[in-house]
């Protein structure tokens, strides 16, 4: 992880957002919604401007931040984003419809463990973009992956979680279960035989996993 320093270093160098998305980002400080940190997702979007991606899957949509991010980046493709928290759901379908990129995202609602039925229709994925409950991730990466495209790849954010994966001691229980459920999502992906995976310390830590193969 970046020191505060370089962190806002090169928050610093990050060009300004358009008002609509200012306003998205004041909107989830103020009522604490999480949504990518700056310099997480000028990384994800550069990547996925290098992948040329055209059908994207986003588990956890929150307020439609990323989602709307990536479709200003990538105006041909198309977003495909599931929320299971209805308020945050109504948020994010005014923000998008304010956007000039209705047309390009499409909301699943639901939580995403029961909506697969829903999400296969869309398939396949050139990217799965995985910011949802961090206990579930493996269960996620798991359950969707089979819908990615032979040369996708799937990005997890949070896996380094403010870097208390490598912290020894963690004094609250619940932040200590989480954090463990992440680290063993991070070991477990980390040796997957199926994909090559790396971290990067960028944002909140973001994992990129590609296939090694077709799909099986």
């Amino acid at each position: 992880m970046l020191n505060e320093k370089l962190h806002s270093y090169i928050e610093g160098l990050i060009s300004e957002r358009d008002p609509l998305l200012t306003e998205m980002e004041n909107y989830a400080r103020i009522h604490n919604v999480p949504i990518m940190e700056l310099a997480g997702i000028e990384t994800m979007l550069q990547l996925l401007r290098l992948h040329r991606s055209a059908r994207i899957l986003e588990v956890g949509t929150a307020i439609g931040y990323s989602a709307l991010r990536m479709a200003d980046a990538l105006p041909k493709a198309h977003i495909v984003t599931i929320e299971r928290d209805m308020e945050r759901l109504q948020v994010a379908e005014e923000f998008i419809q304010r956007s000039e990129h209705q047309n390009q995202i499409t909301l699943i609602k639901g939580d995403a463990l029961e909506v697969e039925d829903a999400v296969k229709g869309h398939a396949y994925f050139d990217v799965i973009f995985i910011d949802a409950a961090k206990g579930q991730y493996k269960k996620f990466f798991e359950m969707y992956s089979k819908y990615l495209s032979d040369d996708g790849m799937i990005i997890t954010d949070n896996v380094l979680f403010k870097g208390l994966v490598a912290e020894p001691e963690i004094e609250t229980k619940r932040i200590r279960n989480l954090v463990k459920k992440i680290d063993e999502f991070n070991h477990w992906l980390m040796s997957h035989p199926d994909y090559h995976s790396v971290i990067l310390p960028v944002g909140d830590g973001v994992a990129i996993s590609k296939r090694r193969g077709e799909r099986k």
